[in-house]
């Protein structure tokens, strides 16, 4: 692995985890009141979009950031769905 990819997996592993604080938000309050819908669905469809774009190109660093921000981004919509307040 030569240094641009080691900062392109940094790079990636950073953005990837901007969404886990408001998941672990959403999970302690039973919640993700305060969320606006459309900002959660372009973030979704943005996610789904630029994997489908990626995905041919098999960009490892890329597909590892888009697939854990789903994983996140579910966490927040399930929790907007259903309260548990």
């Amino acid at each position: 692995m030569n240094d641009l990819e080691i900062i392109g997996w940094l790079g990636s592993i950073l953005l990837a985890f901007c969404g886990l604080p408001q998941a672990i938000m959403s999970i302690r309050n039973k919640s993700s009141y305060g969320i606006a819908w459309g900002s959660l669905l372009m973030w979704l469809f943005g996610e789904i979009f630029t994997i489908i774009y990626i995905f041919p190109q098999m960009q490892y660093p890329l597909l590892f950031n888009y697939f854990a921000n789903i994983v996140f981004l579910g966490i927040i919509i399930y929790y907007k769905l259903f309260p548990k307040t």
